[in-house]
């Protein structure tokens, strides 16, 4: 599954250890005897994600009758909420319950939704009855079924999108150096990495050559192995206090600049709030001209007045320093914004490049076939490979012939050109496969039959798009960590995961728009013109890079002395 190794890109950031009364009897925790507890149970929980979401296409289809564009819309929206949970995990690990007892939910969650999975395979009153290959006619699920497939989906996200990121943040926790910080982040990447190549082979293996109940009991296994690791480990963790969301400081400038709109900004620093002692204080001047309607947030009324004269944070009235924050992220919104294709371009290249791959010549050897899904493997690889060969080759060579660095907003736009070109080459590629149906005239032959074309030059842009991804994702949460103010660097994980749960969204929506207005996705792609949705999703990636340029060329970087201290663990 695409977005199994897009997240493990993604830097998770924590907030330091508690001080104080709290944190002495907290002193014999923590450290590094949580580390087998916490990645024993990331590779478990990976596992099991890896193993239900990479081949749901293929479940769909087989098992539950579902047509191929339809089974590829589930896909994507599937994967869209997976990506946005983890906003919604952090924030309740951050306001309210902490990391462990939201991580250790969710991870019970994704357990219950493993087992549905495993009775839903093994069960047959469960899904309809198996559609013959070549069937024109198949019978659909019924309502019951759809609702149990979708219950089933439903806790299988949640339970992803509740664990991936907030345990990552739970377990540099447990550290108070920066060193050892970035020494479990790099942990954390390669357990991730590890468990998803698993997933990706040998448990898909199982599900198309075996049999699903046991593939998708596999997952439950390991999810529960998962589970049981994380709690056994419990006594050994630190725990620190939730300290509020971040999200909460955006919302309460918004809710006051809106309730003092009819209210005159002023003049001078004396108006405003500058925060109370223990707060970091803006006492050099008013709050900047930019969106100055938000500046009404930190103006000082007589309502906000307190009976004993002093003034204090509320919904009514907010320091200089959180508007500024908030202007910080408006700022950087545009060249956010950019980054929804390409979400928009995984969800579209991932599924039909599944679809390919199951219409084509996918045997090494006489005897071994490929499932189709992992073939998502080599877009891992590649990734990793070239986050590796960037870090570690590119960029010294580059500074050393250039004596600069390269800028994350330079590494995006590299980023954005090689994925164009991903879908350049999966265009071309599926000309050349459509070229092949008919010179042996298998249009109008049922989906069964197999194209005489090596499924394996599928991998050219499988590892092109993973070598857009390794510009692309590192540089995006580089410039955040950068750009961010202190009080919403933690936010810069979530901003990324946003933009590509929203551009999974829209590639269900692109997909669905093509399949109504066109004849390009029919059920059998055989009969169809794939190649036009490569070639559309190029055009857009084109406008959007143009629309990226201009960002780019308005936006100033806020703490360019700050650029070399990104996250440790950023691209690792």
């Amino acid at each position: 599954m695409e977005m199994q190794h897009v997240e493990g890109k993604l830097s998770t950031q924590t907030t330091p250890r508690e001080e104080g009364p709290h944190a002495s009897k907290e002193s014999k925790r923590g450290g590094w005897i949580t580390f087998p507890f916490i990645t024993g149970s990331v590779m478990g929980l990976s596992i099991a994600a890896g193993g239900w979401a990479a081949n749901l296409i293929v479940f769909l289809m087989t098992e539950f009758n579902v047509k191929s564009i339809a089974a590829t819309k589930i896909y994507n929206v599937v994967l869209a909420c997976s990506s946005l949970f983890p906003v919604a995990g952090a924030i309740i690990a951050d306001s309210f319950f902490g990391s462990f007892p939201v991580v250790s939910t969710f991870a019970f969650v994704s357990l219950l939704g493993m087992i549905m999975l495993t009775l839903t395979a093994t069960i047959h009153s469960l899904r309809p009855p198996r559609c013959a290959i070549g069937s024109l006619t198949c019978e659909t699920p019924s309502n019951l079924q759809y609702a149990v497939l979708y219950v089933n989906l439903t806790l299988a996200s949640l339970g992803l999108g509740g664990t991936r990121f907030t345990i990552a943040t739970m377990g540099a926790e447990q550290f108070d150096k920066t060193k050892d910080q970035g020494t479990f982040f790099s942990w954390y990447y390669f357990t991730l990495y590890i468990a998803n190549v698993v997933s990706f082979t040998a448990i898909i293996y199982v599900q198309d050559n075996v049999g699903w109940g046991l593939g998708f009991g596999i997952c439950a296994i390991a999810n529960a192995i998962g589970l049981a690791v994380l709690v056994l480990g419990k006594q050994f963790y630190l725990r620190v206090k939730p300290k509020g969301s971040p999200f909460t400081s955006i919302a309460r400038v918004m809710v006051a600049a809106i309730r003092k709109r009819k209210i005159l900004t002023a003049s001078g620093s004396h108006d405003y709030y500058f925060g109370t002692t223990g707060m970091l204080k803006r006492e050099d001047g008013s709050p900047t001209k930019s969106f100055r309607f938000l500046n009404r947030a930190a103006l000082k009324t007589e309502g906000d007045r307190q009976l004993d004269g002093s003034y204090a944070r509320s919904w009514r009235l907010c320091a200089v320093e959180e508007v500024e924050d908030l202007k910080k992220l408006i700022r950087i919104l545009p060249i956010w914004s950019t980054g929804i294709y390409l979400g928009t371009a995984i969800g579209i290249f991932t599924s039909l490049t599944i679809l390919q791959a199951l219409t084509m010549d996918r045997h090494l050897g006489p005897h071994f076939k490929i499932p189709a899904s992992s073939f998502l493997v080599f877009n891992l690889l590649a990734t990793t490979i070239s986050i590796f060969t960037i870090d570690n080759f590119l960029l010294p060579t580059w500074q050393n012939l250039t004596r600069k660095h390269l800028t994350p907003l330079q590494r995006i736009g590299i980023g954005h050109v090689v994925n164009i070109l991903a879908m350049v080459g999966s265009a071309l590629i599926e000309t050349r496969r459509l070229h092949v149906v008919r010179t042996h005239q298998l249009m109008g032959e049922p989906g069964g039959m197999v194209v005489p074309m090596s499924a394996l030059w599928l991998v050219l842009p499988l590892a092109v798009m993973g070598i857009g991804e390794g510009f692309h994702f590192p540089g995006t949460v580089a410039l955040y960590y950068q750009e961010f103010p202190k009080s919403l660097k933690s936010t810069s994980t979530a901003m990324v995961s946003l933009l590509i749960g929203i551009g999974l969204y829209l590639s269900t929506a692109i997909t669905d728009l093509i399949d109504r207005t066109t004849g390009w996705l029919p059920d059998n792609i055989n009969d169809g013109r794939v190649d036009n949705v490569f070639w559309v999703m190029v055009v857009i990636g084109a406008l959007n890079f143009g629309y990226f340029l201009g960002c780019a060329k308005m936006f100033k970087y806020q703490h360019v002395e700050d650029h070399d201290d990104g996250p440790s663990g950023l691209a690792h």
